[in-house]
């Protein structure tokens, strides 16, 4: 199974970063700017600049933080996986216009896993072994209310052998 990596992902946004000369405020507004007429309506708070320079240090980020780069790279998780995937890189993520900001449906994702789970066999357990992760976290899936890591996420959709595409839409609240 490859590995996401937020690494390369971070590597990516910097390069767009330096290309445009862009400071990191200024990357940070243009994320958010993605989305700016859902964030009018909306009252939360725009994506902070260290929590994107804070992806080199941590070496991941959330699964829903990586979409707003994604989107602004115009690119697909697939292709930041080491080692790379299969010659089709993932199939491109949904459309979103200014009114929508992309989103994991992590309900959707914890039943799929737990529809592929059940089909072969596999105790929470023995799932959690496969995914490198813990119990708690597979189990957790169902619950969760916002985000995952970015590498959990890929390695669960690289297991249940569909796009990462197949659980992002574009929400509008």
């Amino acid at each position: 199974m490859s590995e996401f990596s937020a690494l390369r992902l971070y590597a990516a946004m910097d390069a767009q970063r330096v290309e445009r000369g862009l400071s990191w405020s200024q990357v940070a507004a243009e994320l958010w700017e993605q989305s700016n007429a859902l964030n009018a309506t909306r009252n939360d708070h725009p994506i902070s600049p260290s929590t994107l320079t804070g992806i080199a240090k941590r070496g991941d980020c959330t699964c829903q933080h990586a979409l707003f780069i994604l989107r602004w790279l115009d690119r697909v998780p697939e292709n930041f996986l080491v080692p790379p995937a299969a010659a089709d890189d993932g199939a491109a993520l949904p459309a979103a216009g200014p009114n929508q900001r992309l989103r994991w449906d992590l309900a959707a994702l914890a039943e799929a896993l737990d529809a592929r789970r059940q089909e072969r066999g596999l105790t929470w357990k023995a799932l959690a072994k496969e995914l490198r992760c813990s119990v708690s976290q597979v189990q957790g899936l169902r619950t969760i209310r916002y985000a995952i890591g970015m590498r959990l996420a890929m390695r669960i959709v690289q297991w249940l052998e569909r796009p990462a595409a197949a659980f992002i839409y574009g929400a509008r609240w």
